[in-house]
This record gives C-alpha cells, sequence and structure tokens, in this order.
C-alpha cells in the first residue's frame, strides 16, 4: 500500500510505564504504533526486564495484502510488543528489520532488508518466497504451520472426497433438472483414493479418510510407514499408485521436480473417470491439459483450489465448466488470530535460539 506524502512515519514507543515493583522495574507498558494502517494501543504486563528493552533497534516487516492486512498488522503488533511491526511499505529503517514475515512479496523486495534473521512464510508453502530470483541467501526460512490449518485441510479434504465418492455433482446436476435420479456407489472400503504428498497435511488427510473407511494409498519421494495407508515411494512406484487412484488428491510440496505433474500423460494413467481434488499449488496442473481430459473421460470430475494465476481471472473456462468446482484457495486458509500467534511463537523461539520445528530445507523446496 502506497504512502500518502502526508502520513507520518510510523513510531512505536512506549508512552507511559506503572505498576512498578520493588526492583523499581516496570510491569505494565502501554505502547503505541502509529502508522499508514492506523493507530495500535497496546497493554502488556511483562515480567523483568521487560521485552522492550531486549530488542532495541529491532523491528518485523510484514507482507499481506487484500482485505485482512490491517487485522494481519492490528495481530501481530499484539503479539509482537517487544519490537516494532511496521507494513512493507512503511519501513523507516531497513537495516534493523531482522523478521520478514510475508505471503507473495515483490521479486527483489527481501533485498531491502540487509540484516534478516528469517523469512517467515505466511502459510505452509514456501515457493512464493523461493522463486524470488534475488532471495537474500543464507536466511532461514520458516513455514507457518499448525493444528488449525491441518484440520481446516483435513476437513476441505474430506469433504470433496466424499462428495465425489457419493457422486453428488451428478445428483446435483439431475436435481437441477427436476430429474429423479438414484447412483448407486460402493461403500467407502471399495472406493480407491490416492494421496500425493505425504507430508504435515498429506499425512492427516489420508489418515483422515482412512479413518472414513476409504481404501487408501499415499505416494511420497521416500518410503515412509502410515497406519492403514499404503505407501508407495519414488519415481518407479508412481503408475502403480495412479492406477489404484479412483479419487486423486494432490498436497505436493511445489518444487522443481513437482511442477506440471498434473498432466495429460498422468490423468490416463488413472482408472476411467476418476475425481481429480488438486489443494497442493496451482503450479502442479497443467491447465491447458484438465478439460481435455474431463473431455475424454479419463476425469469425471475436478475440484481445485489453488491456480497458476490467483485470484483466477474472470473469464477463465474453469468457472463456467460444470465438471470442474472452483474454490478461491480456502482449503487451509490461515487467519491472523491463529497465524500471527503461530509465527510470534516461532519468532520468539528463534530470538532465543531455541528449535524450530518450521524451518525448511531450500534445497529440498520444504
Amino acid at each position: 500500500m502506497a504512502r500518502e506524502p502526508h502520513d507520518p512515519t510510523p513510531t512505536f514507543s512506549v508512552l507511559n510505564a506503572t505498576n512498578s515493583a520493588s526492583d523499581g522495574q516496570p510491569r505494565l507498558y502501554i505502547a503505541g504504533c502509529i502508522g499508514t494502517v492506523g493507530a495500535v494501543l497496546i497493554a502488556v504486563r511483562c515480567a523483568n526486564p521487560c521485552p522492550f528493552s531486549k530488542h532495541p533497534g529491532v523491528s518485523c516487516v510484514l507482507h499481506v495484502s487484500g482485505a485482512r492486512a490491517d487485522w494481519w498488522h492490528t495481530r501481530m503488533a499484539g503479539l509482537l510488543p517487544e519490537m516494532p511491526v511496521y507494513p512493507w511499505n512503511a519501513v523507516p529503517d531497513p537495516g534493523a528489520v531482522r523478521y520478514a514475515v510475508v505471503w507473495k512479496p515483490p521479486p527483489g523486495g527481501l533485498r531491502r532488508f540487509p540484516a534478516l534473521r528469517a523469512i517467515v512464510s505466511i502459510g505452509a508453502g514456501v515457493d512464493h518466497v523461493l522463486i524470488d530470483p534475488d532471495l537474500p541467501l543464507g536466511v532461514p526460512i520458516l513455514r507457518t504451520t499448525g493444528g488449525d490449518l491441518t484440520q481446516r485441510m483435513r476437513e476441505y479434504i474430506a469433504l470433496h472426497t466424499l462428495r465425489l465418492h457419493r457422486a453428488e455433482p451428478a445428483l446435483r446436476a439431475a436435481a437441477a433438472r427436476g430429474d429423479w435420479t438414484q447412483i448407486v456407489t460402493p461403500p467407502a472400503a471399495r472406493r480407491r483414493v490416492g494421496v500425493m504428498g505425504l507430508g504435515t497435511l498429506g499425512s492427516a488427510a489420508a489418515r483422515t479418510l482412512a479413518g472414513l473407511g476409504f481404501a487408501v494409498q499415499g505416494w511420497a519421494r521416500s518410503k515412509r510407514a502410515l497406519e492403514n495407508v499404503t505407501v508407495f515411494a519414488g519415481d518407479a512406484a508412481l503408475p502403480a499408485f495412479l492406477e489404484a487412484s479412483e479419487i486423486l488428491i494432490c498436497l505436493l510440496p511445489l518444487t522443481d521436480a513437482t511442477r506440471g505433474i498434473l498432466n495429460a500423460r498422468l490423468f490416463a494413467a488413472l482408472p476411467a473417470g476418476a475425481g481429480l481434488i488438486n489443494a497442493g499449488r496451482g503450479g502442479h496442473l497443467v491447465e491447458a491439459d484438465l478439460i481435455p481430459a474431463l473431455d475424454a473421460g479419463h476425469l469425471s470430475h475436478a475440484v481445485l483450489d489453488v491456480f497458476e494465476t490467483e485470484p483466477l481471472l474472470g473469464d477463465h473456462p474453469f468457472w463456467t465448466d460444470p465438471r470442474i468446482d472452483v474454490t478461491p484457495h480456502t482449503a487451509s486458509l490461515i487467519d491472523p488470530d491463529t497465524g500471527a500467534r503461530l509465527i510470534a511463537e516461532n519468532i520468539r523461539r528463534m530470538e532465543a535460539g531455541a528449535p524450530i520445528d518450521d524451518l525448511i530445507d531450500p534445497a529440498r523446496g520444504y
């Protein structure tokens, strides 16, 4: 968001300190942050010493767009009173920024901050950070995960797998025609569902579907054990996995190896009339191959939550094809209340030198 010429430079300062203990250290601080997103007033009860004195000159920058930008800033500022949190275009001193909390930052933008200690992705995916050709080298990159995000993905995958399993799109179309059509579907135990990608979200989704009684198999780059899930590993096992997937779910990370993996060749290897759910990344799907695969009968229906270009353009053919359901990247949408809490916890752990589970390996891409 561009700053108007008359906007004041954002400031963050202790406005008042009260409730001093016998050692003379104040315990209640009132802090104000005034900038382009408005004013935030925070009261924080601190231990001794107060965090305001822990990181002098250290700040955090936030890059997030859309209707939730102010919400994110308010939550982050409230959870990190020990350091100012500035909007992307309102940083008074780029050299003081230690943490960049971002979603789809502009290419080259992170190089503005020469003293970064970490880049934090607002979400489980980090491909939007790694594609930056000028990404600062050697700076740790953190993803944002947690129980709430995993639960949302479990719900999304269960919902749409059940819809495809019970032929809900065909029943809905029949109802719109006033056609009393009864479609007999097998019980879940005789429906073979394949999950591509068995990381945090993929493993949780596979276990959820197995708990619903589906015959679940998973595909990953390396072998692993997952209760009630048959695991296929490596490129050599991919054809057998696809052959056994009447409903295919993509929850892979987006890497050079997985970009474009949902393509015409893969669709032809599925059982005829298979269903597709892509809640991984838009780059996994070769969009030009999808409608021909539906026309050819390789696929019967597709549910897409992610796209190469987001928002999906209003004249895109996916919107109007009745065999395709479009959802606006909401499968595991992180909200500022949950996300800011997880991010603040990770920043504090990094400041304390504590282990962080959400560090990613840039060479692997996840």
